[in-house]
């Protein structure tokens, strides 16, 4: 095999919960568990496609999709689309594919579902990145808008949530909003947001995380280095890293802590991984790593 085989794109037919889909995948074989990447609100799974170019993945196989409601996957009935319909939208993939065990990473709504899915199934779990997914209530800064900001007309919402965003104080927002049309349909974004809303009130997330048990890590930006639960993460068990160098989409870090455990995926290259420290497997419970990036939030 090819260290750099060609990533292949690849229109998937499934029907989840009585809905028609037709997703939109991006993968590529390889050996061992696959690494499943599941993206963020306003991202697709093209933010993934650079990884094909690292070298110290180039063996890897690797399954992305564009979510329902979002980039070039075709849902039915858009109303039907939460964070629990895309939990059951993974495992729909992840059974077309034919995938028992694999790595898991997700950011943001993605990080969200990932989570979820997890929580659901942690035996098939090889390990979990989450860069930024929600886990507790001050999580919503972008979902949140749909309780703030309510509004009959589906269109509407969503053409003053991206007016709004352009103007937002994070980094690359107007970037981030001008892609917004191209990227979600309007008709997905209420009960993507709500659904995100609910479990970050009362999904108990910061306990699904914690108990996990395999290697994992929470990438969070500068820009929300102030969140509650990130001001003293050794009172959670976590051991905090720094990454460098952040541009947009896809991610492109040079770290210095990565997730210990049994797992070697999180310590080769994901995202450019080019580990300057690395956590040792001793065979004791997976170690948790917090580690810092220029990243957005739901």
């Amino acid at each position: 095999m090819s260290m750099h085989e060609p990533l292949k794109k690849e229109s998937v037919a499934l029907n989840v919960e009585g809905v028609v889909l037709d997703v939109a995948t991006m993968h590529r074989r390889g050996e061992g568990p696959p690494i499943v990447f599941l993206h963020g609100f306003g991202s697709t799974k093209e933010d993934y496609a650079d990884i094909a170019h690292y070298p110290a993945l180039g063996g890897r196989p690797v399954i992305a999709y564009d979510a329902p409601g979002c980039g070039d996957t075709c849902c039915a009935n858009l109303s039907k689309v939460s964070i629990p319909f895309l939990v059951a939208t993974a495992k729909a993939v992840l059974a077309h594919f034919g995938v028992d065990r694999f790595h898991l990473v997700g950011h943001s709504m993605g990080g969200l579902t990932a989570l979820m899915l997890a929580h659901e199934s942690p035996q098939r779990i090889a390990s979990f990145i989450d860069i930024e997914g929600n886990v507790a209530p001050e999580d919503c800064f972008l979902s949140r808008q749909a309780g703030d900001y309510p509004s009959a007309d589906t269109q509407s919402f969503f053409d003053d949530f991206i007016e709004r965003n352009w103007h937002s104080p994070y980094y690359s927002a107007a970037l981030y909003a001008s892609n917004l049309r191209h990227n979600v349909r309007a008709d997905a974004v209420r009960g993507i947001f709500t659904s995100m809303v609910e479990l970050s009130d009362h999904g108990d997330l910061m306990a699904k995380f914690l108990s996990l048990p395999f290697p994992r890590m929470f990438m969070y930006g500068e820009q929300n280095a102030s969140l509650s639960y990130l001001v003293g993460p050794a009172k959670l068990g976590f051991v905090r890293g720094r990454l460098g160098a952040f541009i947009r989409w896809p991610c492109t870090f040079r770290t210095q802590a990565v997730v210990g455990g049994a797992s070697k995926v999180p310590r080769e290259a994901l995202w450019r991984l080019r580990s300057h420290s690395r956590t040792k497997n001793t065979g004791a419970s997976p170690r948790r790593t917090i580690a810092r990036s220029n990243q957005r939030r739901l």
